[in-house]
């Protein structure tokens, strides 16, 4: 087993793993499990270090994003002045966004559009326990997040009976394109076009898209437009457009390639009414 510290200050595992990015983890002891891909690890607080317990400390060192400057990241959020940014990069220093599977990202905001959390999570793992390869981590079973492949051999009435509602047909037709087609050829696109390509697939749309762009392709620039985003444009930053792509663009013209990063700041602060 590996051990990785960090400064606690810019890790707080609450705050990266119930801000919307990763459905797969599980209160444990003092912290979570925290589940991606096929490997597993324990993330918690001691005092003023957040440890990390896993087996392959390079996966989880990069998937917690741990080689990059958050302070830099901060102040680059406060030099914007604009007091619902501010409040959430300084209350919610400890958010880091992490860098996940692309594929798994795919399905999982797939399953994530007009759903709740509790169900999200519900769905992703009772597809992980059927078809998933068994592992085990601290002495405890887990499945590993299934192949394209073995998503793709299930039709959509598979997924209809795990819950997934009206997105039974999206991740059966996904999956069975990835399948056959892969998805190394999205990886060198310019992010506008990985953002386009990726709403070639069934249930994908443009929000979803930056979604999968931000958590599973590492593209910063990135910045999702949901119902909280839309309130606090209106109500904080005196927005007076509807349509959610122009809102999206407008806040990638102001935040560039940091959007990512102040989208997940604003949304920290106005969920929790800062």
């Amino acid at each position: 087993m590996q051990i990785i510290e960090c400064d606690a200050a810019y890790f707080n595992p609450r705050d990266v793993l119930e801000c919307g990015q990763i459905f797969r983890f599980i209160p444990f002891k003092e912290g979570y499990k925290v589940f991606s891909a096929d490997k597993a690890c324990y993330v918690h607080t001691q005092k003023d270090r957040t440890l990390i317990e896993c087996e392959d400390g390079d996966y989880f060192y990069n998937f917690f994003d741990l080689g990059r400057d958050y302070a830099a990241i901060i102040e680059k959020a406060k030099s914007f002045d604009v007091p619902l940014l501010t409040r959430g990069a300084t209350l919610g220093a400890g958010l880091r966004l992490l860098n996940q599977s692309a594929e798994e990202m795919i399905y999982s905001f797939i399953i994530s559009q007009n759903n709740n959390i509790p169900r999200i999570k519900g769905i992703i793992e009772r597809i992980c326990e059927k078809l998933g390869e068994e592992r085990e981590f601290m002495g405890e079973k887990y499945h590993a997040f299934p192949s394209s492949a073995a998503l793709a051999a299930q039709g959509a009435p598979f997924y209809k009976q795990l819950g997934a509602g009206y997105r039974d047909n999206y991740l059966a037709a996904t999956s069975a394109r990835i399948a056959a087609e892969g998805i190394e050829m999205l990886y060198p696109l310019p992010t506008p076009q990985l953002k386009k390509q990726l709403t070639t697939y069934t249930g994908i749309g443009p929000k979803v898209a930056d979604c999968i762009s931000l958590f599973g392709f590492g593209r910063r620039e990135s910045f999702p437009v949901d119902t909280w985003i839309e309130k606090l444009y209106r109500e904080d930053f005196g927005g007076t457009l509807k349509d959610r792509n122009k809102i999206n663009a407008y806040f990638c013209n102001l935040f560039g390639e940091d959007a990512g990063y102040m989208q997940q700041y604003l949304f920290y602060a106005k969920r929790e009414n800062m």
